[in-house]
Order: structure tokens, then sequence, then C-alpha cells
């Protein structure tokens, strides 16, 4: 198992010298990851303070050294293939193959897609999320490809430099259990960032959920012809400093999730950074 901080690219962490302090002292205290969300206006109605999550990275990765860094989760329909792909592929550069890319739908649809001019159509959407996956595994190749969906197109094009990490950047997909769709995705690629029911309050998911869930990734990956290759299950929650870790994360490994990810409930401190700062110095839950 390993530990990972998730917060919000809003409110405090905003600011980019905040977020690099968040990055710093995550890896001083033996922290494993760090995970930004990314909204370009999240709920409009609240007019909160947002960065660029990009941005946000970069400031995280030139404070590191050590922790993986990446987005939970990146609405990908809304992006230009072309465009993430080379972001990302910088970023794992400038980190030496520390980048993780968390990808969905993204949320609320209205307010992110629609605000801006785009289609609500989820359908539209997650063909444009499929396609636009695929599209990235085909630029991170370094390749010259050519592709033509009905949402995306490449055409005879090859991006240099390649990502350090190969085949490619890491892809996790989020969505919420038991939705399958966003699951079976998920067992296409590297990795899965399940929402339970819960997750507002922070509340860690039960193991026996995590074990249905994981027992369906098992069987898409099979049929995938993917069984062997390396797959991430990332479970977050709430934990409290000095409670025995292990009655918390044991099961949760034993139900075969890799990843712990903290994060805060939705209420007044998800915005405030002190309180995940407080958090993080305390280190991951001890399962001694």
């Amino acid at each position: 198992m390993r530990y990972s901080i998730y917060v919000p690219n809003f409110g405090e962490f905003a600011a980019p010298e905040t977020f690099a302090e968040v990055a710093r002292r995550a890896e001083a205290a033996g922290w494993d990851g760090l995970f930004v969300w990314d909204h370009l206006v999240e709920q409009k109605n609240l007019r909160r303070h947002i960065a660029d999550p990009w941005i946000l990275l970069t400031t995280a990765a030139l404070a590191t050294n050590r922790i993986r860094l990446g987005t939970a989760i990146t609405p990908v329909a809304r992006r230009r293939p072309g465009k993430l792909a080379r972001e990302v592929t910088t970023l794992d550069r400038l980190t030496g193959g520390r980048m993780v890319l968390g990808v969905g739908l993204g949320a609320p649809v209205e307010d992110e897609y629609a605000s801006f001019g785009d289609t609500a159509d989820l359908k539209v959407l997650a063909e444009r999320l499929d396609e636009s996956l695929h599209a990235l595994g085909l630029l991170w190749s370094g390749e010259p490809v050519s592709y033509q969906g009905n949402q995306v197109t490449l055409e005879d094009v090859a991006f240099l430099p390649t990502p350090v990490q190969r085949p490619r950047v890491p892809v996790w997909v989020g969505g919420q259990w038991p939705n399958k769709a966003p699951m079976r995705r998920a067992a296409r690629w590297d990795g899965a960032i399940p929402g339970f029911d819960g997750m507002m309050e922070a509340r860690p998911p039960a193991a026996e959920d995590v074990r249905e869930l994981v027992r369906f990734l098992r069987d898409r990956r099979t049929e995938n012809g993917l069984e062997d290759q390396p797959f991430d299950v990332v479970i977050g929650g709430a934990s409290r400093a000095g409670a025995p870790g292990r009655d918390l994360v044991g099961p949760l490994a034993d139900a075969g999730a890799t990843w712990w990810n903290e994060c805060m409930p939705w209420d007044d401190s998800l915005e405030r950074a002190e309180p995940i700062l407080r958090r993080i110095d305390q280190g991951p839950p001890d399962v001694t």
C-alpha cells in the first residue's frame, strides 16, 4: 500500500506557493503521492478562487524529488488531446517520470462544460473521453500516428520527446461505484479511482465493497488480456493520526487496494490548507 494526499485546486490551494508547500511537506513526512483536482469553475455560483492544476503541479515538481504527482481527475473530454499530451509529457520529464494522469468525465457537467459553450450530453462526452485517451496513448508513443474518430482526429503527427515512463504515463480512471461503465473504462488502462457512498464525508468504504469492485476490475482485465499488467486501485478517505492504520488500511489492502488517498471532508475545512498540512506532517497511517 502507498499513501497520497488529495486536495482541490481551489480555495487556499489555488496559491501556487501554498501548493508547493503541501508537496514539500508531504514528501518530507513520508507520503508517496500528491494529487490535485482539475476544475475550471467547479460550482460556478460559489465563485471560488481556482488555479490551473498544471501550474500547481509544476510548482510541486520543483519542490520535490520523490513523490508521485498528478491530477485526480482531469475531465479529458473538455481538453484538446494534443495539448494535454504535451503538458503531461513535459511534467513527466520535469519530474523524472513521476507523473500520473487521473481522468474521467468530470463534474458538474453543466458548469464545467455547458458554461463554456460545450455539450452537456454525457454520451457524447464519454465517447470523446475514450477517443481522447486512445489519442493520448498514440501520441505518447513518439511514432508518426494517424487516427480518425467521431470526436478526435490525428493526422500524421509525431510527438517528441516522449514521456520518461514507457509505454506511457499511467492513466487512472475515476468514476462512481457501483456504476460499471467508468470501471470498465478503468480496466482498459492502468488504475481506478472509484468513488463510494460517503465520499463527501471522507468516509472510507467498507472492505467488502472494495473487494467487490476489485473482483469486477480483475474480471474485466482478464477479458482485455491485461491480467498480468500492473494495475492500481486508489481508495480515499480521512484517517486519524495516531490511530492504528492497520485497522483502516489493512482490510482495504487485503481487499485489493494499492493506494490510500488521504482527503478532507466536504465541509469548511476543504478549502483550507492548515488542516491538511497538519495531517500531512503527522505522516501516513501507521500500519506497524
